[in-house]
């Protein structure tokens, strides 16, 4: 018996090993293609969306919160990367790693499902997840570039708020489609629907460059095609499309074209961040709204069908409880209804 317990322990210390290095592995790759849409704020280098937030959270959700050290390798490989590690990047692993933590734990509190298919979920990634959690990870990565002084003090808000909107970011738009994609969540698509998808795909790939690129500044045409992708698609039409606006965006602020064109450092930071906050909001609680009401309507659907059939056996004198496949509940002789002579007169 000892023996058996011990290999189940081995292996389940194996299973949560490679997961964890498969963890540490997304993360690092997640960070350097996060690093390829960098901007420059007070002279600091900052991301609009870093992914590896996102693909921690997804992954503390996904296999449990014992991969939690996958991420803190990934977040160590990231940093060294780009420079030598000091005391103070411990710090920004430690707040790294903590952020996703917690917001896997308020998640689970609060009933989180994986699907997204209630409207407290959406809302519960986008305040526990999102706005609540990575208060940890911006305030961790920030303060201690303060304390060494490679960083001054007057800018610390502005870094900070730059760090924990990128944070934010990349578990509004990251988690999501991982999760849609780990579940198989997408659905079978009919003809019909392939067509509809197709020209769906089309107009975001025409109108989306358009309306960043365009010196007019027309963001705007962006939100009937969420509309439209959550409303037919749900969370994986509206992530994708999401996804590809705020990325599509990010380039056209990093190179200051189109809507970002003779804009200064913090106008181009702050624009790009209320269009990348908005489209994904939009796309994450639409979709997850739309999904909730067709399950209700699908359980309406399934309960009247259900009625139906029960008057359908009434009308016919059968008693629908002695049908195959239904069973008479057990009536105990306390609560057994009254016979005629019991009655009173």
């Amino acid at each position: 018996m000892a023996v058996v317990v011990v290999t189940r322990r081995s292996r389940w210390s194996l299973e949560v090993t490679l997961k964890a290095l498969a963890v540490a592995a997304c993360y690092y790759v997640a960070g350097r293609l996060g690093l390829l849409g960098q901007l420059v704020v007070e002279g600091v280098v900052v991301t609009p969306m870093w992914p590896p937030t996102g693909v921690a959270v997804a992954s503390l959700l996904v296999f449990g919160v014992w991969v939690w050290p996958g991420i803190a390798l990934g977040s160590l490989l990231v940093i060294a990367s780009l420079t030598t590690p000091q005391i103070t990047a411990l710090v920004t692993v430690a707040g790294s790693t903590a952020a996703p933590l917690c917001a896997c734990l308020l998640l689970r509190r609060v009933g989180f499902r994986l699907d997204i298919s209630r409207l407290r979920d959406g809302l519960a990634l986008v305040f526990l997840g999102g706005f609540g959690s990575m208060l940890i990870g911006a305030t961790a990565g920030v303060a201690p570039q303060v304390w060494s002084g490679e960083l001054d003090a007057g800018q610390f808000w502005s870094v900070w708020l730059a760090w924990w909107v990128g944070d934010t970011m990349g578990v509004l738009l990251v988690t999501p489609l991982l999760l849609v994609l780990f579940l198989g969540a997408t659905g079978r698509l009919s003809g019909r629907r392939w067509k509809e998808a197709v020209c769906l795909g089309l107009a975001v790939v025409l109108l989306v460059p358009l309306a960043v690129l365009s010196p007019t500044s027309m963001l705007f045409l962006v939100f009937p095609l969420l509309i439209w992708a959550a409303l037919r698609f749900q969370l994986a039409g509206s992530m994708l499309c999401a996804l590809f606006a705020s990325v599509l965006t990010t380039f056209a602020a990093n190179t200051q074209r189109g809507a970002f064109l003779d804009l200064s450092g913090l106008e181009v930071m702050a624009k790009l961040h209320v269009f990348n906050g908005s489209a994904a909001l939009t796309a994450l609680l639409l979709s997850s709204m739309v999904t909730e009401q067709r399950a209700t309507r699908r359980s309406v659907q399934r309960a009247c069908t259900e009625l139906g059939e029960v008057l359908e056996h009434l009308a016919a004198g059968e008693n629908p409880l002695e049908l195959p496949g239904r069973s008479t509940p057990a009536v105990s002789d306390d609560k057994a209804p009254p016979s005629a002579r019991d009655r009173p007169v």
